[in-house]
């Protein structure tokens, strides 16, 4: 049987997989249909982080994130620093979401090629909102992977300067548990005490999720073929991926004390309603 959710070989695997599913984050991208699509297949009230992309810019992200609070959701929107021209943007920004209700943005660098203006990185922005009067709560990203255009000590560095601007850091998509694991180890070690939250992917096409893993730089896509030859197979067959096999891999770490992770959070690629679907299975099944 391969590993999943009720797979009696993942030692303590039904309570920590509960506890890991008790409270998902789930991210969505700002379609035009996406707000739709949230509200017929979301949890009422859940919390739903609103991705950023150079092509449709900060205000697009801020304008679904004001339509999914008035619809009841915990809204979450990047805010992608690239993408800022200056100050005067920023606090529009922070001006909009503070009047919809919004009380948590996520802080990333962005994809843009070149800075807008003011704020070439995540750092910058971070420092540009605590000026303005930060909301109650601040994400920040972090690789337990790598990154294909940063350093791993240039990284490290980066997280150790956010926390002190920041409340929990969200990991980037990785398919490892071991590296997501070894991660949180290393964070402390190197005294980072943020709260950890391990991204997953949700219930997604596979060629798709593989196309979107190479765009943001899984780190050595040969090495992890071949030490995760069962997920990696996956991505590479038709059909949908589910990711029982990670989920296993967390629950089993969580439950024998070595990683302390706060909850996961749903990469959606906005295949909102399989996704919740196998969530939903996956906790019924560890209760």
């Amino acid at each position: 049987m391969e590993p999943g959710t009720d797979d009696p070989g993942v030692p303590g695997g039904p309570a920590a997989v509960a506890a890991l599913l008790a409270d998902p984050r789930w991210e969505v991208a700002p379609t035009p249909d996406v707000l739709e699509l949230a509200a017929a297949g979301l949890p009422a009230g859940a919390t739903v982080a609103v991705t950023a992309s150079p092509s449709r810019g900060v205000a697009a992200t801020v304008a679904v994130a004001e339509g999914l609070a008035a619809r009841g959701f915990a809204a979450v929107p990047h805010l992608a620093a690239r993408s800022v021209r200056d100050r005067s943007e920023l606090a529009e920004h922070l001006g909009r979401l503070a009047a919809a209700g919004v009380d948590e943005v996520f802080v990333v660098g962005g994809d843009a090629r070149e800075p807008a203006g003011a704020f070439p990185d995540g750092l910058a922005l971070l420092r540009g909102i605590e000026d303005l009067g930060r909301p109650p709560r601040v994400g920040v990203p972090s690789y337990p992977d790598g990154h294909h255009r940063i350093a791993s000590d240039v990284l490290w560095a980066d997280l150790r300067a956010k926390q002190a601007h920041a409340d929990l850091t969200v990991t980037q998509l990785c398919f490892d548990a071991d590296l997501v694991c070894a991660f949180v180890g290393e964070a402390r070690r190197r005294g980072i005490d943020l709260p950890v939250v391990a991204g997953i992917p949700g219930v997604v096409d596979a060629a798709r999720l593989l196309r979107i893993s190479v765009r943001i730089g899984v780190a050595d896509a040969l090495r992890f073929a071949r030490s995760h030859r069962s997920t990696a197979g996956a991505l590479l067959r038709p059909g949908q991926h589910r990711p029982d096999e990670l989920l296993a891999g967390l629950a089993a770490h969580v439950a024998a004390g070595d990683c302390a992770l706060e909850r996961v959070h749903v990469y959606t690629f906005n295949q909102i309603e399989p996704t919740v679907r196998w969530l939903t299975q996956a906790r019924h099944a560890a209760a």
